[in-house]
């Protein structure tokens, strides 16, 4: 395993990020692995050399988080491990009563959301505390003064964004300076050989800003490994038969010319498609370490040794090459008639 800062920080995390999503009890979603099935993961993860872990609280409604504490705690030392988690998404949404405080990035759900994943967590302190979206009906001043009484109090040590457009990261930035409130050191954003739009302005704001990224869906949500059906819409997998989100985001007809350039590039290193699509994020300007999810161990085996793949500038290009613009995809933005509301 590689290791390297995030961002302009002095925090130290592998190159490889283990994202804790496909672990959860219970239904939230069809393919996530249970605590004992979790085990071989985390084991295989720390055995391997991975130091950075990624959840949710909204992940299997919290389960996530208790599974990712469970096995960190037993697995590792805390001072050897970086965990990090998200706060924004509805919670306990199937309990009595709307909802409307169990989510978004009020002062009053971000507090309680705190105190709640440290306690599924098992730890005192969030190394990585990220704000999941960007919240339209929450002023950002709220938001940012949230977060910095979180820092101050030791709870959280950094923090850290997912998924919005470039101004509205901007606009946090700026208003966390001009406020001497602590600033996010990290951008969580949808990013693959597939979906590019964020080199457009979001990477080179983080870039010029000294933001590390540690993109989710780094693969394509599995897609770049060259099996998908473009008549089924599915891979081999039962999350990759059940992710109705994949198929909103991928399975355009240039989408399948990109996965046959990444096959190319990986028959002449003689690795997988998979290996040569996360060889090529690693590389990438700006990027820290790429948010790896699995539901095999030999998946996660096969991303962990990418960390030694070098790919040259005429194989970066030939994979680059067959790239479209999309339309955004991973967050949200209003309508200009909404705006004007």
């Amino acid at each position: 395993m590689e290791y390297t800062k995030l961002g302009n920080t002095g925090l130290t995390v592998s190159r490889i990020c283990l994202g804790c999503m496909s672990y959860g009890e219970g239904d939230w979603r069809e393919w996530t692995l249970d605590t004992a099935a979790a085990r071989e993961h985390f084991a295989l993860a720390i055995e391997s050399g991975v130091t950075f872990f990624d959840t949710a609280d909204i992940y299997s409604n919290g389960s996530s988080e208790e599974i990712t504490g469970h096995w960190l705690n037993e697995m590792a030392a805390r001072e050897d491990v970086v965990i990090a988690t998200k706060v924004h998404g509805l919670m306990d949404y199937g309990a009595d009563g709307p909802g409307h405080n169990r989510q978004g990035l009020s002062r009053k759900h971000i507090i309680e959301a705190c105190e709640n994943s440290l306690r599924r967590l098992k730890t005192d302190y969030i190394d990585l505390y990220q704000i999941h979206r960007w919240d339209f009906r929450t002023p950002i001043e709220e938001t940012l003064d949230a977060l910095d009484t979180l820092v101050s109090s030791g709870k959280v040590r950094y923090l850290g964004a997912s998924s919005m457009a470039a101004w509205q990261f901007s606009k946090a930035l700026h208003t966390a300076k001009e406020h001497g409130w602590q600033r996010f050191v990290s951008m969580q954003n949808h990013y693959n050989l597939i979906y590019r739009e964020e080199e457009r302005e979001m990477i080179p704001l983080c870039i010029d800003q000294g933001i590390g990224l540690i993109p989710w869906s780094p693969l394509a949500r599995g897609f770049l490994d060259g099996n998908r059906s473009a008549e089924k819409g599915e891979g081999p997998t039962k999350r990759a038969q059940t992710d109705h989100m994949a198929r909103t985001m991928y399975f355009k007809d240039n989408d399948y010319e990109i996965a046959e350039a990444t096959q190319q590039v990986a028959n002449n290193h003689d690795i997988t498609p998979t290996q040569a699509a996360c060889a090529w994020i690693l590389q990438a300007p700006g990027v820290t370490a790429p948010i790896i999810g699995a539901t095999k161990t030999h998946h996660l085996q096969e991303v962990f040794a990418t960390v030694d793949i070098k790919l040259n500038s005429d194989e970066i290009a030939a994979m680059e090459a067959p790239y479209r613009p999309h339309a955004i995809a991973g967050h949200s933005q209003p309508s200009p008639a909404r705006m004007l509301k």
